[in-house]
């Protein structure tokens, strides 16, 4: 045979064996989505474009999400403030079942102060079917070596681990008792920002989307914005000049700054091909700051039209802005009525990750269905809450009742009528004793699982510590002077 010949049959061959190597590697290539959470901190629900079209505050690229995605018109949370809110988010569990109800306090010494590692994150369950995973910003689950995020199923962080930070470049105090003024940390190392906070972690999701391979990834973008300190960049305040409340300006101008960073993410994944494969989630991890009682001063947050904020389990505390995006199955957007809950993330992605799900724990629900209209109706029966393990605070939400308890003026024990009263503006406790009687008894049937909580209040905790090491501090001091007595010349 000729080597012409020789060379075109093997040519032929080549091409063959490409033809079907290639086919092969693209039908058994990866298909699951890659998952983005992205969870606001203390956002009024008012306070976005795609709930409220007249806002002041301007949020293009989540209205955008919004327009062609899901919004889950009752959404919420399972805590109405920040640690345990991410508890359950993280793990798709009520924090009640493992007795985390309060805020975990930052101290990196105490081997208690945590989410229990005994808990799976999420980020864990999908870790070990092949994600990369990663977490950007706000902790707040523990600060000792163990809580921390990279010995919790995240293979990235970048962020820092107590409730919130300063904002601004140069404000950071090595040694700080305080980890609102310590450097922030990537991975187990100091790091560091050189702009503003919100835009360096945006910028680093970003950076490391474009990293990205092909195996796919769970992204946890957990900013502090718009949680005090209210700190924004000045041009940014100036664009919201015409709102009175110098409070808000900061505030929306926090927003703003947020709605931008998460622009970055989002055409990052445009730029690498994985815009259209990539579900992304977006939540507030309760409502913003009311200017309840207990702290009169936080005025800048915007609930309407619900009633209180921030620590309430009224509408105002627990229902969120919350929306769901994945081009490749949701095709136009659309408004999802059914009751919709923060443990249903750790439930959807685990099911579209094929993890494993079979120790029965998790008790969110698999959002996949409804979000591409496969099926109807609300995911939940009931959606439940318990305030610090005090079990005259409670509530619990069905699609056409509310019955709570809470010292909330004006409220105290309270049952809503959420079909005719879904902003709970009329209390007609005992007007429908058999409703009631129905909602108290689903919620102590959801309550006997519970545990009691094991974690100090924050606030408690660090006077505990300091009330015992005044004691130290005594006790050393009568050694010293009874030793005194025994002085020689």
């Amino acid at each position: 045979m000729k080597l012409s010949n020789i060379i075109k049959h093997l040519s032929y061959a080549v091409a063959f064996f490409c033809s079907t190597f290639c086919y092969s590697v693209s039908a058994n290539a990866d298909e699951r989505p890659n998952i983005i959470v992205i969870l606001a901190d203390d956002l009024g629900y008012n306070d976005v474009g795609f709930t409220n079209s007249s806002t002041e505050i301007k949020t293009p690229r989540l209205n955008e999400l919004a327009e062609n995605g899901v919004t889950f018109e009752n959404g919420y949370v399972t805590h109405p403030y920040c640690g345990p809110s991410r508890a359950g988010l993280l793990t798709g569990r009520y924090q009640a079942r493992f007795g985390m109800e309060n805020n975990v306090t930052y101290t990196p010494y105490d081997p208690y102060m945590g989410l229990p590692t005994e808990e799976l994150t999420f980020a864990e369950r999908l870790q070990k079917v092949g994600y990369k995973t990663s977490i950007f910003g706000k902790w707040h689950l523990g600060g000792a070596p163990k809580f921390q995020p990279n010995n919790q199923g995240f293979d990235y962080f970048y962020g820092f681990l107590d409730g919130g930070h300063m904002y601004m470049p140069g404000q950071v105090h090595v040694g700080s008792p305080d980890g609102y003024w310590l450097p922030i940390v990537r991975n187990s190392q100091p790091a560091e920002f050189n702009e503003y906070l919100t835009t360096a972690l945006s910028r680093d999701a970003a950076q490391y989307i474009k990293r990205s391979g092909n195996e796919p990834f769970m992204m946890y973008l957990s900013y502090n914005a718009p949680h005090a300190p209210l700190q924004a960049p000045a041009e940014t305040i100036k664009k919201y000049s015409h709102i009175k409340n110098k409070n808000r300006q900061i505030y929306a101008a926090m927003v703003d700054e947020m709605d931008q960073g998460i622009g970055m993410v989002v055409d990052a994944l445009k730029e690498k091909g994985k815009y259209k494969n990539t579900l992304i989630f977006f939540l507030s991890d309760n409502g913003g700051l009311y200017p309840d009682s207990w702290w009169p001063q936080y005025d800048w947050a915007d609930n309407a039209p619900f009633r209180h904020g921030k620590v309430a389990l009224m509408e105002g505390g627990v229902h969120v802005p919350f929306i769901a995006h994945w081009p490749n199955k949701i095709k136009q957007g659309f408004k999802f009525d059914g009751l919709v809950s923060a443990l249903d993330i750790a439930a959807t992605s685990v099911a579209l990750a094929k993890a494993d799900a079979s120790d029965g724990l998790l008790e969110g629900v698999n959002l996949e269905p409804y979000i591409t209209k496969r099926k109807t109706g609300t995911p939940h029966k009931a959606l439940f809450w318990r305030l610090e393990e005090a079990d005259n605070i409670w509530a619990v939400r069905t699609m056409t009742g509310k019955y709570m308890q809470q010292g909330l003026p004006g409220v105290d024990r309270a049952y809503f009528d959420m079909v005719n009263d879904p902003t709970e503006q009329i209390n007609a406790v005992d007007k429908y004793p058999q409703k009631q009687a129905e909602l108290a008894k689903l919620w102590n049937e959801w309550n006997k699982n519970n545990k009691e909580n094991i974690l100090r209040q924050s606030n408690e905790y660090k006077s505990a510590v300091k009330a015992f090491y005044e004691q130290l501090n005594k006790e050393d001091n009568q050694q010293a002077n009874a030793r005194k007595k025994y002085h020689v010349n």
